[in-house]
């Protein structure tokens, strides 16, 4: 038969559990101001004319960071679609922007195609990556979790291979996010893209 537990110890399990959800989400600051990485074509590679964001230190290490981050994106309007990592080949999406936030560990990725912008990410921090942006994992920690969003009715696709003309096309026709996904319709993403 289980141990009962008192009324004090049950409260302050619940409270601690819920704390690190609403703490993470209530704490993404509405004035945080993302790195932009400016990534040329490259070999293969389309990239975009507009920047990558990264958030570093978006969001506290604590509690359930990889549901906080689920929480966050989804009511801003980037509702999540995987949990996993970031896969170890160069490759991009053509339909999709696509937002990554890290829940925890560490890792070296490459954004940009081969020889491209090197990046260390650790829990907390967030990239968002503008369709047609390479990017691939070189090394990563044993506990290394990724969460994986899109803005609103936007499926991501794989692709490892240079860009047709059609290709070209439908990243063209991507739909501009209308929201940031850490900080909604105010943040920096809509003001930052509009301007590149």
């Amino acid at each position: 038969m289980a141990k009962p537990i008192d009324r004090r110890q049950f409260t302050a399990g619940i409270v601690a559990a819920g704390i690190g959800t609403s703490r993470a989400v209530a704490s993404a600051p509405s004035s945080v101001v993302p790195q932009q990485l400016h990534l040329k074509p490259n070999g293969w590679m389309p990239n975009s004319p507009l920047p990558v964001l990264f958030y570093r230190n978006a969001l506290p290490v604590q509690g359930d960071l990889a549901t906080a981050m689920e929480h966050l994106f989804t009511i801003n309007g980037w509702p999540p679609q995987w949990r996993n990592g970031v896969y170890d080949f160069h490759h991009y999406h053509s339909t999709a922007h696509e937002v990554l936030g890290f829940a925890a560990g560490h890792a070296d990725l490459v954004l940009g195609g081969e020889g491209g912008e090197p990046v260390t990410v650790h829990a907390g921090d967030v990239l968002v990556l503008p369709t047609g942006t390479g990017h691939c994992r070189i090394t990563a920690s044993n506990d290394f979790l990724v969460i994986g969003a899109y803005p609103e009715n936007e499926h991501w696709d794989i692709c490892r291979t240079a860009a047709s003309p059609e290709v070209l096309e439908r990243m063209r026709h991507v739909r501009f996010p209308a929201s940031d996904p850490l900080t909604g319709t105010a943040g920096a993403l809509p003001k930052l893209w509009q301007q590149s």
